[in-house]
């Protein structure tokens, strides 16, 4: 028998409810119970708490004692806020990775494999799956810069951004970053730094139309 751990249920009930925020199902200002959350998702109330917890601290949820636990509004500012800072580490971190030579073969090989999964998914309509491929994308240049600072940076504001980027990813408009992306693999291979973070910064940009 496979032994899972208490914080491997709580990333688990975190994973599943904001992924559920993100698609929409669960709306702005949904009421959030979490007996009956941990009966959805069969889990007890302590690792559904401690989810929500985690969630209140990325902006996702909001709670006032004695009186309401909901989904946020998906306020313009704040993910804005956040927004500005998640795009400046994903800038840092290409610029570092390109500047050092840091990208091996293997690196560009699984930008572009990502870039024709992320493709594949809004040929699709699938946003979630555009997500995953973007993320896979962008986490080649995170992984290599090697500083831990912009990793956990990015990990902290980019769950506020979510509802924006799976706004993005369900638009046509949404295919200008295949493109992007690739020009941003040809700089990187051409090892011309600057170009590069500029691509990056371009691409995350975009995002402002969403809000």
């Amino acid at each position: 028998m496979q032994y899972i751990g208490y914080g491997s249920l709580k990333e688990r009930a975190a994973a599943e409810i904001r992924s559920a925020i993100v698609r929409g199902d669960l709306e702005p200002g949904t009421a959030i119970k979490d007996v009956e959350l941990a009966e959805k998702l069969g889990l007890s109330r302590t690792p559904v708490r401690e989810a929500l917890a985690t969630l209140t601290e990325e902006g996702l949820i909001e709670t006032k004692p004695h009186a309401y636990t909901r989904v946020t509004a998906l306020a313009a500012e704040p993910v804005r806020d956040a927004l500005v800072v998640v795009q400046s580490m994903h800038v840092l971190a290409t610029r570092l990775v390109v500047h050092r030579k840091s990208l091996t073969d293997e690196d560009i090989a699984a930008m572009r494999a990502a870039n024709k999964a992320f493709e594949e998914a809004l040929d699709a309509d699938d946003a979630i799956a555009a997500l995953a491929a973007d993320d896979e994308f962008h986490a080649v240049a995170v992984h290599r810069c090697d500083n831990f600072a912009v990793a956990a940076t990015i990990d902290r504001f980019t769950p506020l951004v979510r509802r924006a980027e799976h706004s993005r990813f369900s638009s046509p408009n949404a295919r200008h970053s295949v493109t992007q992306h690739q020009q941003i693999i040809e700089a990187c291979e051409q090892g011309d730094h600057e170009l590069a973070a500029r691509l990056v910064d371009e691409n995350w940009r975009t995002l402002e139309d969403e809000l």
